[in-house]
């Protein structure tokens, strides 16, 4: 089942304030905070990279595959994506625990 457009369209509106983006990736999309790849959105629900200050706003956040064999991220409940305040909070959190470019440490261009 693919992601719906309005609910990217409403998850735009609701980042807005964290510079939120989203871009179709694979047959769902990228999920992005600032310009920083920060998750993904597949299936209709919302995966959000690992990080300790993730953690500590979405404590009760599983860990879940976005989609076969990826990496677990944590699983944002939809419930949290009605609240804009929390969920910017959330994004430029995860953005700002992430390294600023998209290349790994150690890999060659």
């Amino acid at each position: 089942m693919a992601t719906a457009p309005a609910g990217i369209a409403f998850l735009l509106e609701q980042t807005a304030a964290a510079k939120g983006g989203a871009r179709k990736m694979f047959g769902e999309y990228g999920l992005y905070a600032a310009g920083t790849f920060v998750g993904a959105v597949c299936a209709d629900a919302r995966y959000l990279k690992p990080t300790p200050a993730g953690r500590l706003l979405a404590p009760d956040a599983p860990l879940a595959p976005p989609y076969p064999g990826a990496r677990p991220q944590l699983q944002i409940d939809p419930d949290q994506w009605d609240d804009a305040q929390a969920l910017c909070a959330l994004l430029r959190a995860t953005a700002e625990a992430l390294p600023a470019s998209g290349r790994k440490p150690g890999r060659k261009a």
